[in-house]
């Protein structure tokens, strides 16, 4: 809710109970606060190319959860979509028609060059969410020695991405021990 409106209905809350302004006082300034500050977008931003621009979007949002940016579509004139960007958490990638800049997609070429880590905050709800929208599993979901609990997805066309959330605790068979001790 903007401040302008958190402010009016914290007005008519107190009219009626004083003491919603000392509850409210907080939410209206962290709410003035988070529109004041000015927002840093990510310093590095993967472009990922791909066959058909529209169809990888979809996926991308019903699959794993990132959002297009409207504001940050470029369209040609002949109504093609060219370029769109997507958001997940504070990161941004890419989305471009296959060709610029040398990039093909894996569906055409034939080969994953990279891959794309993303952290999540509930990676079993991630996974299900993937596999409900059709993402081929590369790799099942497992906890790794390391303290990540991570699994493997391939979109629509190819292209490779790797999902993780840190476990809470290492696994005991994962830790590692000091040499001599048993």
């Amino acid at each position: 809710m903007k401040p302008v409106d958190l402010a009016r209905k914290l007005r008519r809350e107190a009219a009626l109970d004083p003491a919603a302004l000392d509850r409210g006082k907080a939410v209206l300034m962290a709410a003035i606060r988070q529109e004041v500050e000015p927002t840093r977008r990510p310093t590095i931003v993967p472009q990922v190319p791909y066959e058909d621009i529209r169809a990888a979007l979809s996926f991308l949002e019903r699959a794993f959860g990132f959002r297009e940016i409207p504001t940050a579509r470029f369209v040609g004139a002949d109504g093609e979509l060219l370029h769109a960007t997507v958001e997940f958490g504070n990161s941004l990638i890419g989305v471009g028609g296959q060709g610029h800049h040398g990039a093909i997609s894996p569906m055409s070429g034939g080969v994953e060059s990279q891959f794309i880590s993303v952290h999540v905050d509930d990676i079993d709800a991630h996974y299900q969410r993937a596999v409900a929208a059709g993402a081929r599993i590369a790799d099942e979901l497992r906890d790794h020695s390391w303290g990540e609990r991570t699994y493997w997805a391939l979109d629509l066309e190819g292209h490779r991405w790797r999902f993780g959330q840190p476990l809470r605790e290492v696994p005991q068979s994962g830790r590692r021990r000091r040499p001599g001790k048993h």
